[in-house]
């Protein structure tokens, strides 16, 4: 959902405003449709509308708390160690937050005067898509910012992952904006005010599922708009990026706008954008993923989903890596290719993939860890992870070394993200110096301190020796104060004199004798005692209440060179972080095509789809758990119609299988295409640039369309943008409305597909008269899948057969889902009727589409007829009544 605005309370006269009160509204007026988390001590507070929203949408208490032009202002309120957990609420809300901080130390305030106020000013506007902590953050899922941006006709999808710092460019035709930016999944998308009316953006955002927020169409002109990447990447030109197009420029520049504002000026550690060309991934539109649950189920949920499915990663990294090459499948053979090279060359060592995900295994997000530290989010346990992560990727390298193959080395993709794993003479010093310096255990904030291992400064050692071992401290020096002066001092400490020596008046005395020569001081005289000091103890009493915050001052002037060590190794590290994600996607998807036997797709560049003996990975994994069998199925289809269909009619009864079956191989494609193994005994695949499922009913009541309405835009898009290279998976089509309503649409848009799009196609349909169309169209040929009657039961086969289906069965499957036992009777016996009705009418392929229902010819008069109508009853004598009986009765028999 999008936040509401929240619109800043009326300004009041600066002689009717608090200054705290004037503080908050000037701040809220820079972020007005940002709920303000106003820092208060150890509070953040919230005013007015911002306190009524949030107090309804996530149930904090309502209170009040002094008037504004004349009217109590309502207040709620929550602990700043609490405040990630409201804030986490509010985002999947679809809410924006604006953090205002306490800029300095109330103390200092103080020094102002006594009624100045703590400068505060806002860090940060936490949105669902600038997300970067951990607890706001699926660990294994991207979060995504994205902007949308059209010029001179082109559209450009542009996307950061601000977490991890990657940026994404795509520019595509209009017609492929909803495809493009559902691919990425985006958490927030950024489009200017004037795209609202278009209703294909609009319709591409819809389909998206981020929040939208609206951005002025100034920040995307080409001119500021490049001024502000060129100022987020540093540069002073785009040049070294590549040729962006104006489309492009547009779009990155809205995020940089964005991110100005609500990052506060502080600068992300981005990777350079990375442009990907329209033609290099498989289109697939936000129906045909939702339908085929690529990375998310029709429910939202990862669970149950192709992804979920396949994902045997051991990093969260690498969770990422593999979701987004199995949302973004490719289309160029010889990438995809290199891909499979890669997951089969560790499928043929198992030893080596152990090792490698082993070590995987105990690694950090390096990547998170280094967005979060560059923009002064980060802490200690951040640097942990980049530490750790440094050492196991030096241990990668190692591990591959250590185990040359003795044929052939490993494949390209490999070989590239090995090189990467080489550490540079800067990052070993920085692993080195993490490694020496950092504590096993670090603290999660810096200012909690701790994290310095000791001897690693020894000035930092003795400012702790001496914030800890005090009382030790001052023992010794009160030893060596008796020996000097034979004195029985004892050293006492108060807030007024600090740290003294403290003794009785009698022996006192020698010491006020010695003069001014003597080293001890005199400080204050009692009743009974008498109290001195010396240099050394004046400087150990400041050393002593100066030694915790030294300490921590030197810990954190620590944390800061190494935080900023990291800032300037950003892209290497990112880099490193990268291959790593890479060689854990590529680990795991050998180990999955090891465990369920998947094997190696061919792809090229023809036009055949030929699968043997595939396999649904999700209904598949499914069964075994439940025990059961999973029967595999033959599928072959080639766009030029060389040898197999072009376009497979499916028929066959409800629950045989007939959904699976085109779902199975979609998602087939995606795989291959995806660069993974396939659930198959065999698979090749001339690669598809567009992918379309239309499998499923739905509606979407809120813009007011029907299944039926639904179902036809679904089928326009298809029709429209189908290519001869593109694939198709159709379910039903037509079943929404009348019956012959329903087959014309099915047949036409059965023969458009085989005409004029020429894409390789699977129909399934429960009008059987499609079966027709086998014999009237060159590359059309029956599929069914297969059922019996066994003893008055159905038996599913869950197989694809050549030939059309002679039974839908549909009575049968009634009494399947326990429809009551009469309702079954009647159906059967209305089904009989209606059948018999149906052969009496002669055949379908007697007219040129099929039967239409002709009014019965006028049926001819018989000679009783006749006669009859030429009686006139009134005319007739009771004798010639009764001659005309027996010529009737004679007509009659006759």
């Amino acid at each position: 959902m999008n936040a509401p605005l929240q619109h800043p309370p009326k300004t009041a006269q600066a002689d009717g405003v608090t200054p705290v009160m004037a503080q908050f509204l000037a701040a809220k007026a820079s972020q007005p449709d940002a709920i303000l988390f106003f820092r208060m001590g150890d509070f953040y507070e919230l005013f007015f509308q911002d306190a009524e929203v949030v107090a309804a949408a996530i149930g904090l208490t309502l209170t009040k708390r002094g008037k504004h032009l004349g009217e109590d202002i309502p207040m709620a309120g929550m602990p700043v160690h609490a405040a990630e957990g409201y804030i986490a609420r509010l985002i999947r809300q679809g809410f924006k937050v604006a953090i205002c901080e306490q800029m300095e130390d109330p103390a200092e305030a103080k020094k102002r005067g006594s009624k100045a106020v703590v400068r505060r000013d806002i860090v940060r506007v936490v949105t669902p898509g600038t997300l970067t902590e951990d607890s706001l953050l699926d660990a294994r899922g991207a979060n995504r910012l994205a902007a949308v941006a059209i010029r001179r006709g082109r559209a450009a999808v542009a996307v950061i992952e601000l977490s991890a710092g990657a940026v994404d460019c795509v520019a595509c035709d209009l017609t492929d904006l909803a495809a493009t930016l559902s691919a990425f999944r985006p958490s927030e998308v950024l489009v200017t005010d004037k795209l609202f009316s278009d209703p294909e953006v609009k319709s591409a955002l819809d389909g998206s599922g981020g929040v939208v927020q609206a951005l002025a169409s100034a920040v995307a002109e080409p001119a500021a708009a490049s001024a502000r990447v060129t100022r987020l990447y540093g540069v002073q030109s785009l040049d070294g990026f590549g040729a962006f197009e104006e489309a492009e420029v547009s779009a990155l520049g809205l995020i940089a706008a964005y991110l100005e504002t609500t990052q506060a000026g502080k600068v992300p550690a981005l990777s350079p954008p990375r442009r990907s060309g329209e033609t290099g991934y498989l289109a697939i539109d936000p129906a045909t993923r939702l339908s085929l649950e690529i990375d998310r189920t029709q429910r939202g949920e990862r669970e149950g989903s192709l992804l979920a499915c396949i994902d045997r990663t051991v990093t969260s990294g690498g969770a990422r890596a593999l979701a987004e090459r199995i949302a973004r499948p490719l289309r160029d053979p010889g990438a995809i290719n290199a891909g499979l090279d890669a997951v089969e060359w560790l499928l043929e060592r198992r030893g080596l993939r152990r090792d490698l995900r082993e070590g995987l295994r105990a690694s950090a997000d390096v990547a998170r860890a280094v967005s979060r530290l560059a923009l002064g989010r980060g802490g200690p346990r951040d640097l942990a992870a980049i530490s750790s992560g440094l050492t196991i990727a030096e241990g990668l390298a190692g591990l591959f070394t250590a185990s040359p193959d003795p044929l052939t080395g490993p494949p390209q993709r490999i070989t590239a993200c090995l090189d990467r794993l080489t550490l540079s003479p800067e990052l070993s010093r920085l692993r080195l110096d993490l490694a020496e310096g950092l504590s096993d255990e670090p603290p999660h904030l810096a200012r909690d301190g701790g994290f310095v291992n000791p001897g690693f400064r020894p000035e930092l050692d003795a400012a702790r020796a001496l914030r800890d071992n005090s009382r030790r401290v001052v023992a010794d020096l009160e030893t060596r104060a008796v020996a000097e002066s034979g004195v029985p001092f004892k050293i006492r400490h108060n807030a007024v004199l600090g740290y003294f020596l403290e003794t009785t008046a009698k022996h006192a005395e020698p010491l006020f004798r010695a003069g001014p020569e003597s080293p001890f001081i005199h400080r204050q005289t009692l009743a009974a005692q008498v109290r001195f000091t010396t240099v050394e103890l004046s400087e150990l009493d400041a050393k002593i209440s100066q030694a915790g915050h030294r300490a921590l001052a030197m810990e954190t002037e620590t944390f800061e060179i190494w935080r900023g060590t990291v800032q300037s190794l950003a892209r290497p590290l990112q880099a490193l972080a990268e291959a790593m994600a890479e060689l854990d996607a590529t680990a795991a998807l050998a180990e999955w095509a090891e465990e369920v036997g998947a094997v190696r797709p061919v792809v090229d560049d023809s036009r055949c789809f030929i699968v043997e003996a595939g396999r649904h990975p999700v209904v598949e994994a499914a069964v075994k758990r439940a025990g059961d069998p999973f029967t595999p199925n033959d599928c072959r289809l080639d766009g030029d119609g060389v040898g197999c269909a072009r376009l497979s009619i499916v028929t066959g009864p409800n629950m045989a299988g007939k959904s699976t079956f085109l779902r199975q191989n979609a998602l087939l494609v995606v795989l291959a295409q995806a660069g993974c193994f396939v659930p198959a005994r065999s698979m090749r695949l001339g690669v598809v640039d567009r992918l379309f499922s239309r499998v499923g009913a739905g509606d979407d009541l809120a813009r007011g369309r029907s299944t039926f309405m639904m179902e036809m835009v679904e089928t326009a898009a298809i029709l429209t943008q189908a290519t001869d290279r593109s694939f198709v998976v159709l379910d039903e089509i037509g079943r929404g409305t009348a019956t012959y309503d329903g087959l014309a649409i099915a047949w036409a848009c059965a023969e458009a597909l085989h005409d004029v799009n020429r894409a390789r196609t699977l129909f399934a349909t429960h009008y059987h008269e499609l079966a027709r169309l086998e014999e009237r169209l060159d590359h059309v040929r029956n599929l069914s899948m297969k059922a019996r009657e066994w003893n008055g039961e159905l038996v599913f086969l869950h197989e694809a057969a050549p030939g059309a289906a002679d039974r839908s069965y549909g009575v049968q499957v009634a009494k399947l889902a326990g429809v009551p036992p009469a309702v079954v009777a009647r159906a059967r016996s209305v089904l009989d009727r209606l059948e018999t009705e149906k052969a009496a009418q002669g055949r379908l392929d007697d007219l040129p589409l099929f039967a239409v229902a002709e009014p019965p010819p006028p049926p001819l008069k018989s000679a009783v007829d006749e006669a009859i109508a030429a009686l006139d009853p009134d005319a007739l004598s009771p004798r010639e009544a009764l001659e005309a009986l027996y010529r009737l009765k004679g007509l009659a028999g006759s």
